[in-house]
């Protein structure tokens, strides 16, 4: 919430509803400073300063209007490291070191795997999971579904509805709803196998953790309409 200012991306000023693309707007500012070369100098002049907030700024747009400039991304990621290095909380310090060190290596090869949170994830509400799988939702594959699913936890003594309207994944807890397309009765320990990726649609049928009934074409449908967001996006480079 203190990132988001309380208020959620928009900071009130009305520029800011429906900005130019990054790159589109490095393309015009470095334009507008003179070129690449002048939009460096004044950076280098800034960095020298010791200036570097300012230096970080010229060098965002250098970098977006140009990728491949390694000298552009070379002292930018050496500004990162100087703001890194002067920051007093470890959060931005490990922001500003993890946009040095895309810059050198790029983006990270493969996201961090739920997997290895296990132990965490044991004691996260079911509801947690299900939020998280309505914003894995593939809405305009979903455009035209409506799926309503039965999520039922042997173990746990609880079931949940869930259903695609309007290209929304909804859910809530209550009993198994006999008009629903399949219903699929599972162990916990499976439904978290199956949300942190280690169980997938082979094992969810074969499974002797798992039961389903109704149509398992529907449930197969249900489940290709959900991709989790990977963890190998570049936050510094286009």
């Amino acid at each position: 919430a203190v990132y988001q200012r309380y208020m959620g991306w928009y900071d009130a000023h009305p520029a800011n509803l429906d900005v130019l693309p990054p790159q589109d707007v490095a393309g015009r500012y470095v334009a507008l400073m003179g070129g690449p070369g002048a939009t460096l100098a004044a950076a280098e002049s800034a960095y020298e300063a010791g200036d570097y907030r300012w230096a970080a700024e010229l060098l965002k747009h250098a970098v977006y209007a140009a990728p491949d400039d390694a000298v552009a991304r070379e002292r930018l990621a050496q500004t990162f490291e100087q703001l890194g290095y002067q920051a007093e909380a470890a959060s931005w310090r490990n922001a500003y070191l993890t946009g040095a060190l895309e810059l050198r290596v790029g983006p990270p090869e493969h996201g961090v795997t739920r997997d290895i949170l296990l132990d965490m994830l044991q004691h996260t509400p079911v509801e947690r999971f299900l939020e998280a799988m309505a914003a894995a939702l593939n809405g305009p594959a979903a455009a035209d579904e409506d799926l309503r699913i039965n999520l039922v936890f042997r173990d746990l003594g609880t079931s949940y509805v869930l259903w695609i309207e309007n290209a929304v994944l909804h859910h809530r807890q209550a009993p198994p709803d006999p008009a629903a397309d399949a219903t699929l009765t599972l162990s916990h320990d499976f439904f978290l196998r199956m949300m942190t990726g280690s169980a997938g649609p082979l094992a969810l049928l074969t499974s002797d953790q798992t039961a389903i009934d109704g149509s398992r074409i529907a449930l197969a449908r249900f489940f290709r309409l959900l991709e989790p967001a990977p963890g190998d996006f570049a936050i510094v480079t286009p």
